[in-house]
């Protein structure tokens, strides 16, 4: 199917994400698998079978290049990855009623930890992951995988606070984000250890399984 296979895999990805951000599609899934803890499994294993289908597809998808590679693009996503990563699984890991992540249950609006950086750890940290890769990889294929999640991690952010705003009620809304989105450095320790070493840990899990998943290695 080549390039029209990366397409629809791409959309089941977006789509199948789109998902967990309908409360009551989630509130289902949960009762259906019993529990939050089961849903969250059940949803990686999905979203890494769904990857996996994406770098199939687009390995095997012909190259229509438009434009190359230099030396310097090729160090643009390992030094971004880190800090992306550390939102990602930070993101994951911290109880968030605003946006993509594990949902609200155990927030603290006292100590919102990595929601006072952005209420939306994991839209950002997958903004720095396709905007990065964006850069050395200037095929249709990438601009097919890459694009279509900047714009989401881009758009999202607003869409997700005006939805969550209308849903919670003002005097809600302000109550739960009244520290969010306003750096300080008390996040470090509102977010704990175990949340900051997962982003380390993430970036080097996806250096050592980059070669082998890709067939490209990520270093320059």
């Amino acid at each position: 199917m080549g390039l029209g296979e990366l397409g629809l895999a791409v959309a089941t990805f977006l789509f199948s994400h789109s998902l967990t951000n309908r409360h009551g599609f989630r509130r289902r899934a949960e009762s259906l698998l019993g529990g939050h803890l089961a849903f969250i499994v059940a949803y990686s294993l999905v979203s890494l079978a769904l990857l996996a289908w994406i770098v199939a597809a687009y390995r095997a998808a012909p190259v229509w290049l438009l434009w190359g590679q230099q030396p310097w693009m090729r160090w643009v996503p390992p030094l971004v990855m880190l800090p992306a990563c550390i939102l990602l699984a930070g993101g994951m890991l911290t109880a968030n009623p605003f946006s993509i992540g594990p949902g609200g249950r155990g927030y603290d609006p006292a100590r919102p930890g990595l929601l006072r950086l952005t209420r939306h750890p994991v839209l950002w940290g997958l903004g720095l992951w396709a905007g990065a890769h964006i850069v050395p990889n200037g095929d249709v294929g990438a601009l097919m995988i890459f694009a279509p999640l900047l714009v989401m991690a881009v758009a999202g952010p607003r869409l997700l606070d005006a939805k969550r705003r209308h849903r919670l009620g003002e005097a809600e809304w302000s109550r739960l984000a009244i520290l969010t989105g306003r750096p300080n450095p008390a996040f470090l320790a509102e977010t704990g250890a175990r949340r900051l070493l997962a982003g380390p840990f993430l970036y080097g899990l996806l250096l050592a399984a980059h070669e082998v998943a890709i067939g490209v290695s990520p270093l320059p």
